[in-house]
């Protein structure tokens, strides 16, 4: 199959959900199937540093950017729309990842035209909470083509059960599957050497840290998880532990959180790093004691399931879309987006070392079992090869709580 991934940006600032994609063709293409991504060299304020209009090899991936002309939101790119219209007809699927985006309305249009199937990955973008944030936009983009797009998909890949709950809360039933994001297989087997990062990060020595890694974002929890780590602290059995916040995200929110502390009196205590890549990423996983993501919505955690990889235990809250396999596999804690439960479950995991081994084991377990490569391409490349077979359009959505 030539499979073709439409995506606004993957660059790593755009976290998880977008960076996924080019493992997720890795994996693909060893399996027979011949995936291009098409994506603009969006990189925040600036820009990738990479060649346009042909594919390339990136990162072990085909991939052709095009330049992004304009709104780090839209990401416009006029280069991208032209490609898209004369090419998709040369693919058997499409697949649309992310949906307020020109990429994605552009690449949805092709294919009706070229007639084209293709399905949609929302990134979380159609449940509830997300269609609450910058409404009149959403609002706006929905009547000008978002609701053909979904209308019209052969169906949706919803990455959590969770996800596909809300979504279709909001937006209707449109055929879809629950297929979930998954880590590169060598993850399991990465040969780095406990007590790098803490060597890189003197300030740690030899204490015991929680990580929370990824975006710094108001949607990520960290002010729950701030307090309720510093609250723990003032218990003499707490004094040793430590709290990682590694990534980077809007400045003057960083700054808040690190103000947060300071007004806590425990600068000594909590640790920014700022961005973390490659093997220094890998070196926080490797010495964490627990990995925390209290995130108010996360259609799924690709950082949950790299945590889970290197047998670290989570704690993590209900809001994310990986809690539920977490809490059937006992790999950690779910909790409650409140300071009491949080605490609670916080607690329980800093003082139990022996349960903490135990949770990091099953960790590991579910990771191996349900969130690499191998265990997921599978069920993708079945699930394209029934959409490429669903030529015949459905009825366009026109009313929805949506909008």
């Amino acid at each position: 199959m030539n499979v073709l991934h439409a995506i606004p940006a993957i660059a790593d600032r755009y976290g998880g959900p977008s960076r996924v994609v080019l493992g997720m063709c890795r994996a693909l293409q060893e399996r027979g199937v011949n995936p291009l991504i098409a994506t603009t060299d969006a990189d925040g304020a600036g820009r990738l540093a990479v060649e346009t209009g042909r594919p390339i090899s990136y990162e072990g991936s085909q991939v052709i950017f095009f330049r992004r002309q304009f709104s780090e939101a839209f990401k416009y790119s006029r280069p991208l729309h032209r490609w898209l219209e004369s090419n998709v007809a040369r693919f058997d699927l499409v697949q649309i990842h992310a949906v307020f985006s020109h990429s994605s309305l552009a690449a949805a249009r092709a294919c009706l035209r070229q007639r084209v199937p293709y399905v949609v990955r929302p990134l979380g973008s159609l449940d509830c909470w997300s269609l609450t944030r910058k409404r009149l936009r959403k609002r706006l983009l929905w009547h000008l083509g978002v609701a053909e797009m979904v209308g019209n998909a052969a169906a949706m890949h919803y990455t959590s059960a969770e996800e596909r709950r809300q979504s279709e809360i909001a937006v209707g039933s449109t055929p879809s599957v629950v297929i979930p994001l998954a880590v590169d297989d060598q993850l399991l087997n990465a040969k780095v050497a406990r007590g790098e990062f803490r060597r890189r990060y003197p300030p740690i020595g030899d204490q015991p840290y929680v990580l929370a890694l990824g975006r710094i974002h108001p949607v990520k929890g960290l002010e729950l998880l701030l307090d309720s780590f510093l609250d723990a602290a003032r218990e003499e059995e707490f004094k040793r532990w430590r709290l990682v916040i590694a990534g980077d995200g809007d400045a003057k929110y960083v700054e808040n959180l690190k103000r947060r502390v300071q007004q806590r009196g425990s600068a000594d205590r909590v640790l920014f790093t700022g961005w973390l890549e490659g093997a220094k990423k890998l070196e926080a996983l490797r010495d964490a004691a627990l990995f925390a993501l209290p995130s108010l919505h996360e259609n799924f955690g690709l950082s949950v399931a790299e945590a889970l990889a290197f047998g670290v235990p989570v704690l993590i809250s209900s809001s994310v879309g990986l809690a539920g396999h977490v809490e059937s596999a006992a790999a950690g804690w779910v909790a409650e987006l409140d300071r009491t439960s949080f605490r609670a479950s916080l607690v329980e995991a800093l003082r139990e070392d022996g349960e903490r081994s135990i949770r990091g084991a099953a960790a590991r377990r579910l990771a191996e079992s349900s969130f690499t490569w191998s265990a997921v391409s599978s069920q993708l490349i079945r699930f394209y090869e029934w959409s490429a077979g669903r030529r015949d359009s459905h009825e366009v959505v026109t009313t929805c709580s949506a909008t």
